[in-house]
């Protein structure tokens, strides 16, 4: 039996270095005769720019170069790209426009870098861009995607008329509406799916560095996918040729999806450090954070759900405004289309689905992936709307669910908007919430909260997500350039310790242990002889990288396809050794063994042959190192329940979270520990959209009015409970690992979990909906004016 392989609760190896203090992100590092870069930003969100006057600024102590957009243009350096192209109900693409790395003609949002000062020390760099002179002419701004759809509203972009990005649709319109004319009932929630900023712990950075000697540059750089930077940066943005840059990313603290793009302080880096010969390093201050980091949400959504005479669903129907920003970023419009409508199926039988999408460009941030990137905004709707109409119907509310659920034997499963199911048993992490949860004794708890002038609610989230973008050719049509196969290789030095590399990249998921622990599984080597390595473009293959929980279901197979191949060459080497036919070779544990004697050989025996000379078999060739990819057939599909009890405060509106449950169907296990810190992290993030955070933008200027951690409440361990989790398991029968991804389902299942919680303590005073985030001041509103209504 091996130890310390799948399903072992290994301590994760990664974090030695993190807890002494010996983590090597991009600001740690410094190179030689490094200068430091300082952008110039738009202080308004809408602005022509008449004039740059960079003179002063050039001629100010330590200033080494002044750029702006005029010198990346003659240079030929691209614009930022959005990698994906979704057609509207026309048929037509969306309205990709042009997204400048230093703005040319106007600016379209506060925070629009226009120049970029590089200077020797980073507080020269910042005393000379406050000597740039930039003269605009101050334009109307709009926020609101609603409101930048309407006549007369402020154009952000002439090649977007209207503001309007993409008009969406996926589903049948004809079959739905069929069915609402034939429903018994019908229930309608309007909701908003409140904007979030990324926070991720460590702030982005950049650093250029350029070699004349073999005209080829290195990029450091916080990404989730260096791999994939260095392809858009050399091919797209046209920086230098893709032999010719490295892209580093080392230990980066944290992603969520805000470090998956190719941003402009980045493109601006590693071209100026080829113009001044320097390294360039350039490190975001929090408030650059708030203000140019991909936001996330931002939807204003109504939902319809039909039911017949049986309160089966008969009937969805969506009909959303989704904000894009001022620019579409990598995955740009996807998120509010694709990625969003593809999950409104949700874990029901529902068999007439239509969702529209209008996505609007405003003077504000761009919108793109965030911890569930599209699946937390279609769960939202769905497990809200499901709630709402229970409560219509005086139907307990996870009665209705398990009523509608996909049962176990109807899987594969094909839902009407493009997804196949391939495994499921929606009701059996039901019923495990429902026990861990002990709903059984909720009104007795919610008399003791009385007794305390307090009220009580329970809500219920049943969530199911799609992770690990596949396969190829099915999303490629769909317009997607990415997220798709992975790679992985297995070096074994002749000693018999193993490197292995990946496409992907950790972030704080745990992949140098869990990634290790697989190979253990697979080929016996102890776990400590074993090293991850990943991040580097120059030292593994090309890969996809890691977001939408998709590193262990296809970045993990990818390492178990490699592992095969050792084995299969390893075993001619033993059969060789062990004067045996290869037949009678037999593997497991790490040893090869021939069938029905004592003869054995360990793999890191089999290593050390491979290397020494006439130690291994004619025709094969030396040395033990295998590399595979990964081309998954189809998503994976996580998917359980959420149960959230909440206690509200009548006098103050302050939501208190009791008690939260998590049951959650992840397929196999490989790190129970990791793999609970993941579901703690997510509920977190989906907590605090709920109850705290929120990105708000004046409606006239477009300032940022929660710029910093003043105005945006970001959740803190006493707004979080001791959590209860629970697992049920099915296997995914494309994968043979048995895997799913776990890393955002907390963020996809928490919003409506603790949102119909609070509903539920609030309907005795006639409440039935309230908006995210439910915070105290939004809460005793709500209570003022039910009280002053029921006068």
């Amino acid at each position: 039996m091996v130890e310390n392989g799948i399903g072992a609760s290994v301590l994760r190896k990664e974090d030695q270095r993190f807890l002494i203090g010996r983590g090597n992100y991009v600001d740690d590092i410094n190179r030689p005769g490094q200068s430091y870069a300082s952008f110039v930003r738009s202080p308004h969100a809408h602005a022509t720019i008449k004039s740059v006057d960079i003179s002063a600024a050039q001629g100010a102590p330590g200033v080494v170069a002044v750029f702006t957009g005029d010198e990346l243009a003659a240079d030929g350096i691209g614009p930022l790209i959005c990698g994906v192209t979704i057609t509207g109900k026309d048929g037509e693409p969306h309205k990709a426009t042009p997204h400048p790395a230093l703005a040319q003609g106007k600016v379209r949002c506060v925070g629009d870098p226009i120049a970029v000062v590089i200077a020797e020390t980073l507080d020269q760099a910042k005393d000379g861009a406050e000597l740039v002179e930039v003269d605009y002419e101050v334009l109307p701004a709009v926020v609101s995607a609603v409101a930048a759809l309407e006549s007369g509203a402020p154009q952000v972009h002439d090649e977007a008329p209207g503001n309007l990005c993409v008009d969406w649709e996926i589903g049948d319109k004809a079959a739905t509406d069929a069915a609402f004319a034939g429903a018994a009932h019908i229930t309608r929630v309007e909701l908003v799916n409140n904007r979030l900023i990324p926070n991720a712990m460590e702030p982005r950075a950049a650093i250029g560095e350029y070699d004349a000697g073999t005209d080829s540059r290195t990029l450091y750089i916080t990404s989730q996918n260096p791999h994939l930077h260095r392809l858009v940066l050399s091919a797209f943005n046209q920086v230098a040729p893709e032999h010719k840059l490295r892209v580093v990313a080392p230990d980066v603290g944290g992603g969520f999806g805000s470090k998956i793009f190719t941003y402009n302080e980045e493109l601006v880096c590693i071209w100026a450090t080829a113009k001044i010969n320097r390294p360039i390093k350039w490190t975001a201050e929090r408030t650059e954070s708030f203000l140019t980091d991909a936001h996330g949400r931002d939807h204003v959504t109504t939902v319809e759900l039909a039911l017949d005479a049986d309160n089966k669903f008969i009937g969805l129907r969506i009909g959303t405004v989704a904000n894009v920003g001022a620019y579409l970023q990598v995955f740009g419009d996807a998120i509010c289309t694709l990625f969003y409508g593809l999950l409104t199926a949700g874990p029901y039988t529902t068999p007439a689905i239509y969702c529209e999408v209008k996505c609007a460009y405003t003077n504000t941030a761009p919108v793109d992936a965030l911890r569930g990137a599209g699946r937390p905004e279609a769960t939202y709707l769905l497990e809200r709307v499901v709630d709402a109409a229970a409560t219509e119907l005086g139907i307990d509310p996870a009665e209705l669910r398990r009523h509608n659920f996909i049962p176990p034997d109807a899987f594969p499963y094909q839902t009407p908007v493009i997804h196949l199911y391939d495994s499921g048993d929606y009701g059996a992490s039901l019923d495990e919430a429902i026990k861990l949860a002990d709903i059984a004794g909720l009104e007795a708890r919610k008399k003791a909260s009385q007794k305390n002038g307090k009220l009580r609610g329970v809500g219920f989230s049943s969530y199911i997500e799609a992770c690990g973008v596949a396969p190829s050719a099915a999303v490629g049509s769909l317009g997607v350039g990415v997220g798709l196969w992975e790679s992985a290789e297995i070096r074994f030095n002749p000693t018999g310790n193993v490197q292995v590399l990946t496409g992907t990249h950790s972030h704080g998921q745990g992949h140098e242990t869990a990634f290790a622990q697989i190979v253990t599984e697979k080929l016996g080597v102890p776990i400590e002889n074993i090293e991850v390595v990943h991040g580097d473009t120059a030292s593994g293959p090309f890969g996809m990288g890691t977001y939408g929980s998709r590193s262990l279901a296809v970045g993990g197979m990818a390492i178990v396809k490699a592992a095969e191949k050792i084995i299969e060459k390893g075993r001619k080497i033993a059969a060789h050794t062990l004067e045996a036919a290869e037949g009678d070779i037999e593997f497991s544990d790490g040893n090869f063994t021939v069938a029905g004697t004592d003869k054995v050989m360990n793999i890191a025996a089999v290593a050390f042959s491979a290397y020494v000379p006439h130690n291994y078999p004619e025709g094969v060739e030396p040395g033990l190192a295998e590399s595979a990819f990964y081309d998954p057939l189809n998503f994976s599909f996580p998917a359980g329940t959420h149960i959230c009890e909440v206690e509200v405060d009548q006098e103050t509106g302050k939501v208190e979270i009791a008690a939260y449950t998590t049951v959650d169907d992840f397929g196999t296990i490989v790190n129970p520990p990791i793999v609970a810190g993941q579901v703690h992290g997510g509920v977190a993030h989906g907590v605090g959209q709920a109850l705290l955070e929120n990105a708000v933008y004046d409606e006239d200027s477009g300032q940022l009015l929660s710029g910093s951690y003043m105005d945006y409440t970001m959740p803190r361990a006493d707004d979080l409970p001791s959590y209860k989790l629970g697992y049920t398991k099915t296997d995914p029968p494309h994968n043979p690992l048995g895997v799913k991804g776990c890393g955002e389902a907390g963020a996809i299942a928490a919003p409506p979990a603790v949102i119909n919680a609070v509903i539920d303590a609030l309907k005795p005073l006639g409440i039935s909906s309230i908006d995210m985030p439910a915070t105290p001041q939004r809460v005793w509103q709500a209570i003022q004016s039910a009280r002053q209504a029921a006068e």
